[in-house]
């Protein structure tokens, strides 16, 4: 049986479009306007990301750090992330929905206690920043027994023998990091040299959804758009910061974005 997961992708390839894949972090701005803001921009996004915010994410950019600190400032715990999945998958039980974070959570809490309520809640994915291959064999072992799909990352520098093993061991997702930085960071690189660079990924096997995140904004996304989907989530975190410093709404926001990205690439 396909994962939710798998059957996005196939859905978007029928329809000839990458996949629009959003991130926002759980509990920004508050643990009702992130659940809001999911159950919004769900008409248009076809996987979506949740961060589970971390106090030193050093893989994240100033935007998503500041999603991270708006969340945690509220207090929010683990336990209210899995509460937000929760409701949101009772009202879109057919939209799938990554988890995405760091290591340090899960050990804290256990990895079987927390593939445990990955598996309760509805948690379709999980991207772990830190946790590498072949580091993560194990883990990503224990995932696929819980039919959850744990997402390899795959980077420029990553050596082609290192990309094949990973490509092969991968679950439904695999997720090509553009350039080394940090997220949000401003494309040092164009698009077309990034697509014959994923053009190239994809060849070690064609069948692997092969998406792309770092540095996407409405005016990059079209020329990205031939690849199986599209991660964007500073830009969306930037669009709640500055709306909260505008005194309006970041969920009207968010819709409104989201859904002039998905028109960029349809």
């Amino acid at each position: 049986m396909k994962s939710k997961i798998a059957l996005a992708f196939d859905k978007c390839k029928k329809l000839k479009r990458p996949a629009l894949i959003t991130y926002t972090v759980a509990g920004d701005n508050t643990k009702n306007n992130s659940l809001k803001i999911l159950n919004k921009i769900s008409k248009y996004a076809d996987i979506l990301e949740l961060g589970f915010p971390h106090n030193t994410p050093i893989a994240d950019g100033g935007q998503i750090q500041g999603s991270s600190h708006r969340a945690l400032k509220n207090g929010l715990k683990l336990k209210d992330v899995f509460k937000i999945v929760n409701n949101f998958k009772k009202t879109n039980p057919k939209k799938p929905l990554i988890l995405m974070g760091y290591y340090n959570l899960i050990y804290q809490v256990g990895e079987n206690n927390f593939l445990k309520n990955c598996k309760i809640f509805g948690v379709d994915g999980l991207i772990i920043v830190d946790l590498p291959y072949p580091e993560n064999k194990k883990f990503a072992y224990k995932c696929k027994k819980k039919s959850i799909n744990f997402v390899q990352l795959l980077s420029p520098t990553t050596s082609y023998e290192r990309m094949k093993k990973i490509i092969r061991d991968s679950h439904d997702m695999i997720y090509y990091i553009s350039m080394l930085s940090t997220t949000g960071g401003k494309l040092k690189i164009s698009p077309t040299k990034i697509m014959q660079k994923y053009n190239k990924i994809k060849r070690i096997d064609p069948k692997k959804n092969l998406v792309i995140g770092f540095g996407i904004t409405g005016k990059t996304i079209k020329a990205l758009k031939n690849a199986n989907g599209l991660v964007v989530g500073s830009l969306l975190c930037k669009n709640i910061e500055n709306s909260l410093k505008m005194g309006q709404n970041p969920v009207t926001k968010l819709d409104k974005v989201v859904y002039n990205l998905k028109n960029k690439i349809i």
